[in-house]
């Protein structure tokens, strides 16, 4: 008799992560083991033993371990290179970002102890005490477009306040952050791979305090709810439907309109604060289009992240390439205008390239202009006068950044009074507009505290209050049982 018919194998547990170079399919950059629950454990229970020593350190040389590892990071062989064959961003926009990410070490470094310090107050209330602590082990989840510079947003602060850190970089670019957090001296910072099993196991260990996500809605739901369940604080910044504003005035050189094309087209679109909406007045439409074709002819080659020229390489996955582009046809079929962008240089075929698109004659209910596009396409959409502008700019959940772009400064920062967004820029967007010392963060859908900025540092401590009322110190008055001090 013939056996019966066997159901599929058991799948076996993914050993490894094997990451793919977007822009040449089928070219294996390197691969890192998967951590699973046991693995997990293992690491967060050393990261605790470590942070009991950790945070008796001074402050002054907890933030040298910083300097010494942005040090490091300018002398690491190679690592721009693999973070463009893994990410498909350009290679200069991968050296960027690692000059940044060590400028911002530096900068953390020469902040944190003065952040960080006692706050002592003793007058004639009494004396107060502020004390600021760290919670113990951070998990920091932290994603693919930026790994280098997102990731050192949380490990920098959350190191310098005596805090130990376990990361789970994104399967989509974990190597060369791997290689950057091995500058740290070992205990400080650790990394466990895998993909949302190895993210749960992590965001709900027991021991860890403190948890740090950049990324989408969708796996914030997921971390909230497990940190939620051993009620551990979050901070979270997700993503943004940005929009622009260009005002009557606005300028349109060629120095600011290159500028506002790279702010939505900079790592193929795929950045949280990318320029998404453009709104520019209905009488001055034509010119701005034309003068933004004629910026996207100067400053987009579409081409090999790792051919001298390029300055948009490909989107991160075949799934996330045909996303972007039903989002163009969608806008198509609807009576819109798709304007290719820029110069092609590059079998398109090879790997996950999409061409440079702007969209034109589409309502705000289109997915292109309601959605989070995460691509390179941008629409450019009329408005007839600014009330109107800045209720349409604010529709949505999300509200991470906008931009005003006038001649006039008091009348652009009179503007993004209006904007329901965490980071407004004036007369740019994007990465131009970043400063170390400014908060960034969204509100409404697109995330809570703060990176960067004084603010930045301070979701790595707690604050913890010693005081001594002024009735009670040594030769106080005293007060009656169960009053209120003032």
């Amino acid at each position: 008799m013939a056996a019966p018919p066997q159901g599929p194998a058991p799948e076996r547990p993914q050993s490894h992560i094997v990451r793919e170079n977007p822009a040449r399919i089928g070219e294996i950059v390197g691969r890192v083991p998967v951590a699973d629950a046991a693995r997990v454990d293992r690491v967060v229970r050393d990261a605790e033993a470590g942070q009991r020593d950790w945070r008796e350190v001074p402050a002054e040389e907890r933030a040298d371990v910083l300097r010494r590892a942005a040090d490091a990071m300018d002398a690491l062989p190679g690592i721009a290179a693999l973070l463009a064959r893994e990410s498909g961003k350009p290679l200069g926009d991968c050296a960027g970002e690692l000059r940044f990410a060590a400028a911002y070490l530096r900068w953390a470094a020469s902040q944190a102890p003065a952040v960080y310090a006692d706050r002592e107050v003793d007058d004639a209330a009494g004396r107060l005490v502020l004390r600021r602590r760290p919670y113990g082990v951070v998990a920091a989840v932290t994603p693919w477009n930026a790994p280098v510079i997102l990731t050192l947003l949380k490990v920098g602060p959350a190191l310098a306040a005596g805090n130990t850190v376990v990361v789970k970089p994104s399967p989509l670019a974990p190597l060369a952050v791997t290689r950057v957090l091995e500058l740290f001296p070992p205990g400080l910072v650790q990394v466990v791979h895998g993909g949302a099993e190895t993210g749960r196991a992590l965001v709900g260990h027991p021991a860890v305090h403190r948890v740090a996500f950049t990324g989408g809605a969708e796996a914030a739901r997921d971390i909230g709810a497990t940190a939620a369940r051993v009620i551990t604080p979050t901070v979270m910044e997700l993503g943004g439907n940005d929009p622009v504003v260009l005002l009557d005035d606005a300028d349109l050189s060629d120095e600011a309109m290159d500028r506002l094309v790279m702010a939505s087209f900079a790592t193929a679109g795929q950045v949280c604060m990318a320029a998404k909406r453009l709104y520019a007045p209905r009488s001055r439409l034509a010119e701005v289009r034309d003068a933004y074709l004629a910026a996207a002819d100067r400053t987009l080659v579409l081409g090999d992240p790792l051919e001298e020229g390029t300055t948009v390489g490909p989107v991160i996955s075949a799934g996330a390439a045909a996303r972007v582009r039903a989002l163009v046809a969608d806008a198509v079929q609807r009576g819109g205008t798709a304007i290719g962008l820029g110069a092609v240089r590059v079998d398109v075929e090879r790997g996950h390239f999409v061409r440079p698109t702007l969209v034109m004659g589409v309502a705000d209910d289109a997915p292109v202009v309601a959605e989070e596009q995460f691509g390179p396409v941008v629409p450019l959409l009329p408005y007839d006068d600014e009330d109107e502008a800045v209720a349409r700019a604010n529709t949505g959940e999300l509200g991470l950044g906008a931009s005003v772009w006038s001649a006039d400064e008091e009348r652009a920062f009179a503007f993004a009074r209006r904007f329901e967004a965490g980071f407004t820029f004036v007369n740019t967007h994007n990465r131009t507009g970043m400063a170390l010392r400014a908060p960034f963060g969204g509100v409404k859908r697109s995330g809570h505290g703060r990176e960067y900025g004084a603010e930045g540092l301070l979701e790595y401590v707690q604050t913890c209050a010693v005081h001594a009322p002024a009735a009670f110190r040594p030769g106080g008055a005293g007060m009656g049982a169960g009053a209120y001090p003032l």
